[in-house]
């Protein structure tokens, strides 16, 4: 036999009291009196009764819910700033849809339509690249919006990261002072603004504040994973590269490998830093020099921006784009 849900008014009938009584207990609302509260809660319990969230989200125009939009779950970069995210949520009594849109740019119109469907409160999109039809998809809804990690070079959405620019330049700053002249610069798609405007923006800045020439021989564009850093040794071979530049852990960690695996030191013959510095910079040996991205923070700043959004508070920024602070750690990749 089917079990029958429990509903508001069964509480409401089997506890004597009214259903507005039982939603302020339901929601903390401190005007009940203790005894009364004691004895909805004990009805509560004893019936198993589970709050309608969805009937809540209809009554008040708000689910409490928070969309977040994720290219790849199982990339560590992602991952963690999804536990910042999700951390500050649970603070601020919101619930979390993940959503994994494999960095497909089909997928995320898709995904993004689906959780407005599902009236979330906001959405937090941490895609590598937002294109002209998801601007679009963007400012026709009124939900707020928020970048994590991701950034929009035309200022239209909120986003929060780093200064990719100054890290790269720190970076292969470290790379040209031990002689290095011939720097690959290796990254994901170049038609990702992260990589394509402001990475290898500040790769090139760095090479002309030291007189070395840009060339663009040096530039490899490949996607974002271990087998794709292992199969672009034999290039950067011939290429006669002795230092590079690498926009993610797992292409670096690849990087590394397969220069090893060719019987290349490093880094005394070859030097290479990465970017996120997650877990994977120091389970490989030798452990990768990184800049330093403070990637919880970057998850829990961008919910908090969210939370101020989606309540209309009145200390919003009126910069759309937050920089948290990045660093530089020197580790056995590196002279």
């Amino acid at each position: 036999m089917e079990k029958q849900t429990v509903t508001i008014y069964d509480v409401a009938r089997e506890a004597a009291v009214s259903m507005a009584t039982v939603s302020r207990v339901v929601n903390g609302n401190p005007n009940v009196k203790p005894a009364t509260r004691k004895k909805v809660l004990e009805v509560i319990d004893r019936l198993d009764y589970r709050p309608n969230a969805v009937a809540r989200g209809l009554a008040s125009k708000k689910t409490t819910t928070v969309g977040v939009i994720i290219p790849d779950v199982t990339n560590v970069y992602f991952s963690t700033l999804a536990r910042g995210i999700d951390d500050v949520a649970t603070m601020y009594k919101y619930n979390i849809i993940l959503a994994n849109s494999d960095d497909n740019k089909e997928k995320e119109i898709q995904v993004l339509n689906t959780l407005l469907a599902k009236q979330v409160d906001g959405i937090i999109f941490m895609g590598n690249h937002m294109d002209d039809q998801l601007r679009e998809e963007f400012k026709r809804t009124r939900t707020p919006i928020v970048l994590a990690g991701s950034v929009d070079p035309e200022n239209e959405v909120e986003s929060v990261h780093i200064d990719y620019v100054a890290a790269v330049k720190e970076a292969v700053r470290d790379l040209i002072s031990h002689g290095n002249d011939r720097i690959a610069f290796i990254s994901g798609p170049l038609s990702d603004p992260i990589n394509g405007e402001y990475r290898l923006k500040g790769y090139k800045e760095i090479l002309a504040e030291n007189n070395i020439e840009f060339d663009e021989n040096l530039i490899f564009e490949t996607d974002y994973s271990y087998h794709a850093g292992e199969t672009i040794w034999p290039a950067l071979a011939a290429a006669g590269v002795t230092a590079a530049y690498v926009g993610d852990d797992r292409l670096a960690a690849g990087v590394l490998n397969s220069a090893l695996d060719a019987g290349v030191k490093v880094p005394e013959e070859f030097e290479l830093v990465t970017s996120n510095n997650s877990e994977i910079t120091q389970m490989v040996r030798p452990k990768l020099s990184s800049i330093t991205q403070p990637l919880y923070d970057i998850g829990a700043v961008s919910m908090r921006y969210l939370t101020k959004m989606m309540n209309k508070e009145e200390d919003v920024e009126e910069d759309k784009t937050i920089l948290l602070p990045y660093g530089y750690v020197k580790r056995a990749s590196t002279k």
